[in-house]
């Protein structure tokens, strides 16, 4: 079911320059040619009725609703399958058509309740629509048949019901998930009257490969298929349109919100057709996992505590904000200025994180502010300024539609980006090429309709022996844009690149050795990337969180410009961010040597100008990064810090040296929705408001900045940016906003790359990608086009270095580590949501060969150790993961994964080496406390609330 405000065009849009005129009813309208008829009557505000047609499917033409006469021609053709002409003369009603219409609903309805009142969705869905439309007041047909109206519903899926009696067979939910999303878990069995919509092989929902994007529900014409919320609380009377907080893809949602006796709630999240990048698509968490919002485990009041062995005691908001700020500048006057420090949520606004890191620089008076990109894209910040000049993606998201080859490494689309994913399997399905390399098999590899032409399964740490080799292809094989390499790239560096890139010990013979990948397929994969003709690189924390993050984004940034696959719709390197915000929270100074727009804080006419607006002096040293201040918190020199939305005790690496600092420090203020293990060694917890309680803006990985607005009241009484500028005040330096629209005029006075954004113009475009200024006043979709912005590309060498993290006799396998679907980063949201439902807990995949040895059977319980703990969870023994290679998801505080991570980290940014740790994995009689699934299930039922 379409929004409450939606406004249905019958078929797709079409893109020609070539336009097209004809009269609709003897009105007038233009469209551009390849326009369905239905469209363009639309467009001339004249209603075809219709079943089987919406604009997010193409035309199929089964219901025969939408027939019309045309001027000329013989019979009723369908309106939705036929193509304007020039000077067409279409006629939408008339006695015929009205009598061809109501027999054809007339048989729709002769096995469906015709009475509106009978309809769950109160008489609001198509079906009961189009029969008002068409005049049907009765059927004609008794109830003495055959009919559907018993068969049993199936209410399997946590979100959703399907009701096979309502269902008209009209096929638009299975197109949803073949065109849409592209899992093609729907079909239509049977014929005749014994047609149905079943999933999967004949299953319910819940055991089918049904991912529960919802594109199926939105698409249902009746009351077949329906979310449970809309069920349980009735249709909205309103809807506000927001952006996503989960992902980095940023999907554009309209919040349908009803008013209720106890105040506003939303009853659904439907997809912005109207919004980018998603197009009216999204995934089972933006869609359906928004409950965590209301879970009673939100905390609503100010929290404090002397000692972290107190009880927590329930306070006001002055009293919890002057005690924090008291203890900041009591730690500062004993030990200094540069003894306390901040770190910005990567899930919170842009405005947000631009207030925490002026609240450390102004208030604070130091630059010890850091971010969830340490550990996650900081290699990626690093290495395409250096190389591009831009630390950000090249591209849009619907670049890819344009791409001939694509390259995927070190990242699951499908999994961490799946209305990406969506968006890249569209492509691929139409013949684009496709490369991946990962030491885990993903679904992109094999699934329907798409197969990867090479898959490169590299032993985990070797991704820049991979890339060099592939290199050595270019170089040694007159693979290289000469052309684009003499206009755009620096001379000198490329010369002694090349020179580097082709030496032996980079040939694909010899990466073999360590990446365990045959030369043979580096070789083709190299050649099909290299001749495109657009070839686009697609990655993700499997290239940044190594020893070598930084390396590999170099080394990719060398390939595409070797190759001339940049500046360019369909091509690029381009960064699938995790979270929502952390290209947001980098962009506006969230990092300890640079302010906004990644302009290095040592720069003196940088500070003036911001010491002009904030009216203080701001330090030209860099601070501390999040590792040092963990290790100067052991050393006694830092010992205060301040954490708004980021969970640094369960998502960081060697959970102990972590969980140490933070027991170490003398005030730790935690800035969160809930109480998460960071908060268990807090002196002081202020309550967070979720995405829908707030006012601001997110900017995704494709640089696109898009509005996020305030759909209920912050439970706690304040907003984020609200909370940072009263603790501000309190630490005595002012921080007065009206609105967060307020904060980003100033992020725009300060940034030259944000000049242009307001949020009146975010409201009247939608969403903008930065760069945004008056060279590019409407933004930027694709970077570097005609040249770099740092002017000439650099080649930089990329030396293959081994990660220091060796496998041993004692630990002999590899951890890598990833996401999955329905769960997101920690957890922290998802697991107080029904996602439970698929993901109850993290198990350990383990190749087949490797459980043999060990004695380890489907589902056993395991240790995992490594050099810096030890965890237990239990085995899944599969062959996605290559023989030596274990892998688990981290979205589960009781696994506790990153207890047996290491420190080893990115030589250039310290990101953390999460995808590489030797492990030894034995069978344990250690039973870790687990609540059983069905009891996790109950927790994060609505019911429960």
């Amino acid at each position: 079911m379409l929004s409450i405000n939606d406004k249905d065009l019958g078929t797709p849009t079409r893109d020609s320059a070539k336009l097209i005129t004809l009269e609709v009813d003897g009105r007038a309208v233009t469209v551009p040619e390849g326009t369905s008829v239905i469209r363009a009557a639309a467009l001339a505000d004249v209603a075809i009725p219709k079943l089987c047609a919406t604009d997010s499917l193409e035309p199929f033409g089964s219901c025969r609703l939408c027939l019309v006469e045309i001027e000329g021609r013989k019979g009723f053709p369908a309106s939705c399958t036929t193509p304007v002409e020039a000077g067409m003369k279409i006629r939408t009603q008339s006695e015929p058509l009205s009598k061809l219409r109501r027999g054809v609903m007339e048989l729709y309805m002769s096995d469906h309740p015709i009475d509106p009142f009978e309809c769950k969705a109160g008489g609001k869905c198509e079906l009961h629509e189009m029969a008002n439309a068409v005049g049907l007041v009765h059927v004609r047909y008794g109830d003495d048949g055959r009919n559907h109206r018993h068969v049993p519903i199936d209410d399997s899926n946590p979100y959703f019901t399907f009701d096979p009696s309502r269902c008209i067979v009209c096929s638009r939910c299975v197109r949803a998930c073949d065109e849409t999303q592209g899992t093609f878990a729907l079909t239509i069995e049977g014929r005749g009257f014994n047609s149905q919509m079943v999933a999967g092989q004949h299953e319910h929902y819940i055991d089918s490969e049904c991912v529960s994007c919802g594109a199926c529900v939105q698409a249902c014409p009746t009351d077949a298929l329906m979310e449970k919320s809309l069920l349980e609380k009735g249709r909205a009377d309103r809807a506000i349109v927001t952006t996503c907080g989960y992902c980095g893809v940023g999907c554009s949602f309209k919040a349908e919100v009803k008013a209720g006796t106890r105040g506003d709630e939303v009853v659904r999240m439907v997809p912005n057709k109207d919004g980018l990048p998603n197009h009216g698509h999204s995934c089972v968490k933006g869609r359906f996992a928004w409950g965590y919002a209301t879970h009673p485990d939100r905390v609503k009041r100010p929290l404090i505590r002397k000692r972290i062995s107190d009880p927590w005691q329930e306070v006001s908001w002055d009293e919890a904000l002057g005690y924090a700020a008291a203890e900041f500048n009591r730690v500062q006057q004993k030990y200094g200025r540069g003894s306390v420090g901040g770190i910005t949520s990567s899930r919170c606004t842009n405005e947000e994180a631009y207030l925490v890191q002026k609240l450390v620089r102004a208030a604070f008076g130091n630059n010890n502010v850091d971010t969830c990109a340490r550990v996650c894209h900081s290699p990626t910040g690093y290495g395409l300024k250096t190389a591009f000049g831009t630390p950000a993606g090249t591209q849009d998201f619907d670049s890819v539609a344009a791409a001939d080859v694509i390259l995927v490494i070190g990242a699951n689309p499908t999994e961490g980006h799946p209305v990406f994913a969506s968006i890249m399997k569209r492509r691929l399905r139409s013949g684009a090429r496709l490369i991946v390399a990962d030491p885990r098999e993903i679904d992109l590899v094999r699934m329907p309709h798409v197969e990867a032409d090479y898959f490169l399964q590299l032993t985990p740490g070797t991704n820049v022996a991979l890339f060099n080799a592939m290199a050595h292809v270019v170089v040694t094989e007159g693979l290289v844009n000469e052309q684009f390499v003499a206009d755009r790239c620096d001379a000198g560096e490329f010369k002694q690149w090349r020179e580097f890139s082709a030496g032996e010990h980079n040939s694909p013979e010899a990466a073999a050795k360590v990446t365990g990948v045959p030369a043979e397929k580096i070789r083709g994969a190299a050649r099909l990337f290299a001749r495109g003709p657009n070839s686009a690189i697609y990655y993700g924390l499997g290239v940044t969180e190594h020893s070598q993050g930084s390396t590999a984004v170099l080394a990719m940034a060398n390939l595409a410009m070797a190759t001339g696959m940049l500046g360019r719709p369909g091509v690029g390197v381009n960064p699938l961010r995790g979270q929502n915000n952390v290209q947001g929270s980098n962009d506006v100074g969230s990092f300890p040597h640079e302010l906004t727009g990644y302009r290095h804080v040592s720069d003196p006419q940088l500070r003036a100008d911001f010491e002009k607006v904030w009216h203080v002096a701001i330090d030209p040293e860099p601070g501390l990064r999040i590792p040092n201040m963990f290790d100067a918190a052991l050393d006694g020199s830092f010992l205060g810090l301040y954490i708004e939305g980021e969970d640094i005790a369960q998502s960081d690496p060697n959970s102990q040296h972590v969980a140490a600092a933070l027991s170490a420090m003398e005030i730790v203020v935690v800035h969160d929705i809930f109480m998460n293990e960071t908060a268990k060694y807090a002196h002081v917890f202020l309550p967070g408001s979720s995405f829908l309680e707030k006012n601001g803006t997110f900017t995704n990985a494709e640089r696109r900045i898009s509005r996020v607005r305030k759909v209920l009241p912050a439970l706690a009484g304040k907003e984020d940016w609200e909370v940072t500028c009263a603790l501000s005040n309190a630490l005595g330096y002012p921080m007065n906003y009206n609105h967060p629209s307020e904060i980003m005029d100033e992020i725009a006075r300060l940034t030259p790359t944000f000049a242009g954004v307001s949020y009146e113009k975010l409201d009247r475009l939608g969403s903008i990608q930065w760069p945004c200024n008056d060279a590019a006043p409407a933004g930027t979709a694709v970077m570097h086009v005609g040249g770099f912005v740092r002017g000439k590309g650099r080649f930089l060498i990329t030396e293959y270095v081994a990660t220091d993290e060796r496998t041993t006799s004692r630990f002999p396998l590899i951890l890598t580590t990833g996401r999955i679907l329905t769960q997101y980063n920690v957890g922290t949201q998802t697991r107080r949501t029904l996602n439970v439902t698929w993901h109850p807990e993290d198990v350990l995949e383990i190749h087949p060969h490797d459980a043999e040895q060990r004695g380890i059977c489907e589902g056993d319980w395991v240790e995992v150790t490594s050099r810096a703990g030890a965890i237990a969870l239990r085995a899944e023994i599969t062959e996605r993961v290559a023989a030596g290679v274990v892998y688990t998801t981290f979205h589960h505080p009781e696994t506790g994964a990153n207890v047996v991570t290491t420190e080893n980290s990115d030589w250039a940014t310290n990101c953390p080496e999460y995808k590489v740790t030797a492990v030894q994995v034995m069978p344990t009689a250690r039973r870790p406390e687990r609540l059983p699934a069905d009891r996790i299930i109950a927790a994060a039922s609505p019911s429960a609330r």
